[in-house]
């Protein structure tokens, strides 16, 4: 049985898995993100004898994802410390002659949906977290969108909601997507963790404003044919329907297609695939640098 390595890098924990082709995680574990080398050597350590044929790792950007790059798997100019610079790839090529496939974790994420979860079927999706950070990967025509660097669509510029007087929490932005919608937003502006909020707290229809905002804007540019919205600040299941609503109402009726039509429930959704997503997206990184997946 082929047997394929996972890795979901965050900034706040990894998570390495074991997993198949058919985008089943076997086993996995997780561990807090420290130093480069503290938290890669648990990872390494963890994947030693399982016999893996692959390691496909979707982690925390900005990274370098072209293969012609000098700097190729390495981690730009990041807030995390002690990250910025680092050589992922060569360091994990160190301990295993195997194939590697290497992105960012939302990235590693619309793949895995793509491949085994809401967009099975589906040539063009985007796959949005919301949580620590803000991110978006995008699958266009099968393909993951790669250009300059991979997509930053986290810090995109956005209106300002005409009540927000909070100054944005981006080190380098301070009022872009990331800085005013991110779970570190919500909790510097109201005093309190997302989580603590109850559903009809004003912070929640601000929320929706912001990633509404974003979604229009992939909306003309990428026309995806789903989106779908994770991570742990959409574990707040009452702002999907606000969100569906702000998008109706920015569009105005420009677009004019089914799957913005009513509700659009079938158009922004949830990940199928869970918390999991980013892992089990790993395992379509790895099947990718195999020569399995198309």
């Amino acid at each position: 049985m082929t047997l394929l390595g996972a890795i979901e890098g965050g900034g706040t924990k990894f998570v390495c898995g074991i997993g198949t082709p058919e985008g089943i995680i076997i086993e996995s574990v997780s561990f807090s993100t420290t130093t480069p080398e503290e938290t890669l050597g648990k990872a390494m350590n963890y994947f030693a004898n399982k016999g893996i044929q692959a390691i496909g790792i979707g982690t925390f950007g900005p990274i370098d994802v072209n293969p012609k790059s000098p700097n190729f798997g390495a981690v730009g100019k990041t807030p995390k410390p002690y990250w910025s610079g680092f050589p992922v790839i060569e360091y994990v090529k160190r301990h295993f002659d195997i194939p590697i496939g290497f992105d960012t974790d939302v990235n590693a994420a619309a793949l895995g949906e793509t491949t085994w979860g809401a967009a099975k079927g589906i040539n063009n999706c985007l796959y949005m977290t919301i949580g620590t950070g803000i991110g978006a990967g995008a699958v266009v025509e099968g393909k993951l969108v790669h250009g300059l660097s991979h997509p930053e669509m986290g810090h995109i510029l956005i209106r300002r909601h005409p009540e927000d007087k909070y100054i944005g929490h981006c080190p380098f932005h301070q009022d872009c997507l990331e800085g005013l919608a991110a779970g570190p937003a919500i909790e510097a502006r109201w005093s309190k963790k997302a989580y603590e909020l109850n559903e009809m707290h004003p912070a929640w229809l601000m929320e929706s404003y912001y990633i509404a905002q974003a979604l229009v804007n992939y909306i003309l540019v990428l026309s995806p044919e789903k989106m779908i919205l994770g991570g742990g600040v959409m574990n707040q299941l009452h702002l999907y329907p606000m969100i569906r609503d702000q998008v109706a109402s920015l569009l105005n009726g420009y677009l004019q297609h089914p799957a913005l039509s009513g509700t659009g429930e079938n158009f922004i959704v949830k990940p199928a695939l869970g918390a999991k997503a980013g892992l089990i997206g790993a395992l379509a990184l790895a099947m990718s640098a195999l020569g399995l997946y198309e």
